[in-house]
């Protein structure tokens, strides 16, 4: 962090928290093409509090047009954490007389987030069982809160992803037979508009919860959010690549179909687990769709990082998922 940085996010901080005299330990903890997230603490005589800003450096141009903007992000954030939904507090939207770019500051969530470690390690142990109905009623809480309360948000069929999917696949000119086979799967089965439009997270899957001993902590990263199908989130969250290694178990690895619409549905939501196996398609060539992205760009530049190109290569990965989703259908 640049002192002159440093030195307005200090004065930022101690013009909207009260009793704070300034910051300490501001860390980076990533930075994209467009944002960054940085962790630091609040200094309080009666109690410091440890803090995340999440936010986009002056001059950066606009959000990618499926991102929903880190205002509504922080609006979507603290309409979560009052309708009861795990979710990190919001403590401050920036504004410009902060100097600070465009984003917000949320109260810090202790927990973790790297799925080998939820998977496998034994502090989780006990909270692992319980975790895939566990999503389900979440999900059902973010799906049930009012749409007169939202922000302006996009609103995304499966008609037109299945055309904005197509249109991004055929700009590589990289033919893949089986994501022409799944995209002629789709085609012929798509639903249609959903009779019932919610608030859809949009990336709902290990790296954006923040999990503890006994449960789902908090929800992260409401960039993708939209308006939608709400079975397009119970089908993201059960595509492969989010499983790690435990392909039997749907739900991140976790558990069962079965327990996660148990939860959704105590949680007040109606599964329609046809629409949710048209959704886990979707996702996974999405997600192949996202892969070749990577690789194209590791290829042609700007980023030749090897993190891309490694990405990249997964585009294999989905095709396999892809033709074990197909294959029974």
């Amino acid at each position: 962090m640049s002192a002159a940085f440093e030195d307005a996010l200090a004065r930022s901080v101690q013009n909207w928290c009260a009793g704070a005299t300034g910051i300490r330990a501001a860390a980076q903890l990533s930075g994209g093409a467009s944002q960054e997230t940085w962790a630091f603490t609040i200094v309080r005589p009666d109690g410091d509090i440890d803090a995340i800003l999440r936010r986009a450096p002056p001059g950066y141009g606009a959000a990618p047009s499926r991102a929903a903007g880190l205002d509504a992000e922080a609006e979507l954030m603290r309409l979560s954490y009052d309708a009861g939904v795990p979710s990190p507090r919001v403590l401050h939207v920036l504004t410009e007389a902060d100097q600070c770019g465009t984003g917000f500051i949320m109260q810090r969530v202790e927990g973790e987030t790297i799925p080998r470690k939820i998977l496998r390690d034994a502090q989780f142990a006990t909270a692992r069982p319980m975790l895939a109905r566990q999503l389900g009623g979440i999900l059902a809480g973010i799906h049930g809160i009012e749409s007169a309360a939202l922000p302006a948000l996009r609103t995304m069929s499966s008609t037109e992803e299945i055309a904005q999917l197509d249109a991004e696949y055929r700009s590589f000119g990289w033919p893949r037979p089986v994501f022409e086979l799944a995209l002629r799967w789709l085609s012929r089965h798509d639903p249609g508009v959903s009779k019932k439009i919610t608030l859809v997270h949009g990336d709902f899957r290990h790296g954006n919860l923040i999990i503890g001993p006994h449960g789902v902590r908090a929800v992260l990263d409401w960039e993708l959010a939209h308006l939608g199908d709400p079975m397009e989130d119970l089908g993201w969250v059960c595509v492969n690549s989010w499983r790690f290694g435990e392909i039997d178990k749907p739900v991140g690895g976790l558990g069962s179909r079965e327990e996660m619409f148990a939860g959704y549905e105590a949680g007040g939501g109606s599964v329609d687990a046809d629409r949710v196996k048209f959704w886990e398609v979707m996702g996974t060539l999405r997600w192949g769709i996202m892969c070749c992205g990577m690789m194209q760009r590791f290829r042609q530049g700007p980023d030749h990082s090897m993190e891309r190109a490694m990405i990249g290569r997964r585009s294999s990965e989905t095709e396999i998922d892809l033709l074990r989703i197909l294959a029974p259908l």
